[in-house]
C-alpha cells in the first residue's frame, strides 16, 4: 500500500537518497501483506509469526502518505505554486481513477463492479493530494499546524462527522462498506480521508526540515523520530498496564496492536517515529541492498501497479501446484470482501515468505528499467507514473 508520489525526492540538484531508501524499504514490506491476502493467513493472530507478519507492514501506509507530503513540498521548490497545485490535483484525480478501475480488477481478477469496488490506499492518497492542492497556498507553518491538529483531534472530528450522511462519514473517517443507492455497487472504504490528510500535511511541513544542511536535518530526524517513538512507548505501555485482565493477549502484542482503521494517534507515532528516526542511517547507507531499495523508492506508483497483479498471478500458480487447479476463491472480492477461506487452503508462513521473495526479486528488473527511463524524461507524462 503509498510513496506513490513523484517527482523524485531532491533539494535543488542534490537527491536525498535516504527518503528513496526508506520508501523503498516500506514498499518491500508492503508486498508481504499483499501476499498474505491471497495466502489465506489472517491479518494478525495469537501466534508471534502471524502477528508480526502483519505488524511489520503497518509502517507502509504512514510512510507512503507522510513522504507524499514531503515530495509535494520539494516539488514546490522547483515550480510555481499554481503549477504545483494543478499537478497535485491532476495526480490525485488520476490515483482515484486508478484505484476504482485498474487496481480493483488487479485485486480481484473479476469485473463484478456491480457488487464491489475498493477505496483503498491509492484512492485515499489521491483525495489527500487533491486537498493538498488547496493547502499548499498556505504558509508551511499553517500547513504543519493543520496536519498535527487533524491527527491529534481526529476523534473529535469523527464525532462531529456523525451528523453527516452515513456514507459520507464513512468516506471521511469511519470506513467500512456502503452501497450507492438501493441497487448500486458496494464500496468498501479501507482508508478514510481523516486522519491521513493530516499525515500528508505534516509530511509536507517535514520537507522544510529535509532541505536543511545534512548535519542539521539528521539531528532533527533523530529528535522528531525518537521523541515520537518514546511517547508512543510510554503511553501505550501505561494503557496496557492500566487495563490488564485475564485471558488477554501477551502485553507486547497489546502494546503493538494499535488501531489502524482509522489510524489512531498511537498507531501513527508507533510507525512514523521509527521511520523518521532511521533516516540518518539511510543517508549513510551504501550497500547493494540500499541501492536496490532506492530503485523501488524512485518509482513507487509503477511498483504498486505491478506488484498486485503479479502477487495475484503468483497465488494462482501456487494454487495450481498445491491443488492441481485454480481455486475459485482467488477470484473473490479481495482484499475487503472475499468469501471465507476454503478449508485446507491457507498457506504456511514459509510458503508466504518464499512467494514474497520471488515477487520482489522479479519486480526489481522492470522498476530499474522504468527508473532509468523516468530519470531521462523527468518532465513528461511519465511523472504521473
Amino acid at each position: 500500500m503509498a510513496t506513490v508520489t513523484e517527482p523524485p525526492v531532491s533539494t535543488g540538484t542534490t537527491r536525498i537518497v535516504s527518503l528513496d531508501i526508506v520508501r523503498g524499504a516500506v514498499m518491500v514490506l508492503m508486498a508481504i501483506d499483499h501476499v498474505r491476502v491471497y495466502s489465506g493467513v489472517p491479518a494478525g493472530g495469537p501466534s508471534p509469526g502471524v502477528f508480526f507478519t502483519r505488524w511489520v507492514t503497518h509502517f507502509c501506509a504512514p510512510a507512503f502518505v507522510f513522504f507524499a507530503g514531503t515530495s509535494a513540498f520539494l516539488a514546490g521548490r522547483r515550480r510555481p505554486r499554481r503549477e504545483l497545485a494543478r499537478f497535485l490535483a491532476a495526480r490525485g484525480a488520476w490515483l482515484v481513477l486508478l484505484e476504482l478501475t485498474v487496481l480493483r480488477v488487479a485485486w480481484t481478477f473479476n469485473f463484478d463492479f456491480a457488487h464491489y469496488d475498493l477505496a483503498g490506499v491509492i484512492w485515499m492518497i489521491g483525495w489527500c493530494m487533491i486537498l493538498m492542492a488547496a493547502l499548499v497556498w498556505l504558509p508551511t507553518t499553517a500547513i504543519a499546524a493543520i496536519g498535527l491538529a487533524v491527527i491529534a483531534g481526529q476523534d473529535a472530528i469523527g464525532q462531529a462527522l456523525t451528523a453527516l450522511p452515513r456514507w459520507l462519514a464513512q468516506i471521511l473517517y469511519f470506513g467500512g462498506v456502503f452501497r450507492i443507492g438501493d441497487a448500486g455497487p458496494a464500496v468498501a472504504v479501507l482508508y478514510s480521508i481523516v486522519p491521513w490528510i493530516g499525515v500528508m500535511a505534516a509530511g509536507y511541513a517535514f520537507g522544510a526540515i529535509v532541505v536543511r544542511d545534512a548535519a542539521e536535518r539528521r539531528r532533527a530526524f533523530l529528535l522528531i523520530g525518537l521523541t515520537a517513538t518514546a511517547v508512543f512507548v510510554l503511553v501505550a505501555v501505561a494503557l496496557v498496564l492500566s487495563s490488564s485482565a485475564p485471558n488477554q493477549a501477551p502485553a507486547l502484542f497489546r502494546v503493538l496492536n494499535q488501531r489502524k482503521y482509522p489510524a489512531s494517534q498511537l498507531f501513527l507515532m508507533m510507525t512514523l517515529g521509527p521511520t523518521i528516526a532511521i533516516l540518518p542511517a539511510a543517508e549513510r547507507a551504501g550497500s547493494g541492498a540500499a541501492r536496490i531499495l532506492a530503485v523501488f523508492g524512485r518509482v513507487p506508483l509503477f511498483y504498486y501497479l505491478l506488484h498486485i497483479p503479479l502477487i495475484h498471478a503468483a497465488a494462482i500458480v501456487v494454487s495450481l501446484v498445491r491443488e492441481g487447479r485454480v481455486n475459485p476463491w482467488l477470484f473473490g472480492n479481495h482484499p475487503m470482501m472475499p468469501p471465507p477461506v476454503p478449508a485446507g487452503y491457507m498457506w504456511s508462513l514459509p510458503l508466504l515468505y518464499f512467494v514474497f521473495a520471488i515477487v520482489v526479486a522479479l519486480l526489481y528488473f522492470p522498476c530499474a528499467w522504468f527508473a532509468r527511463i523516468k530519470a531521462q524524461h523527468p518532465n513528461t507524462i511519465l511523472r504521473y507514473l
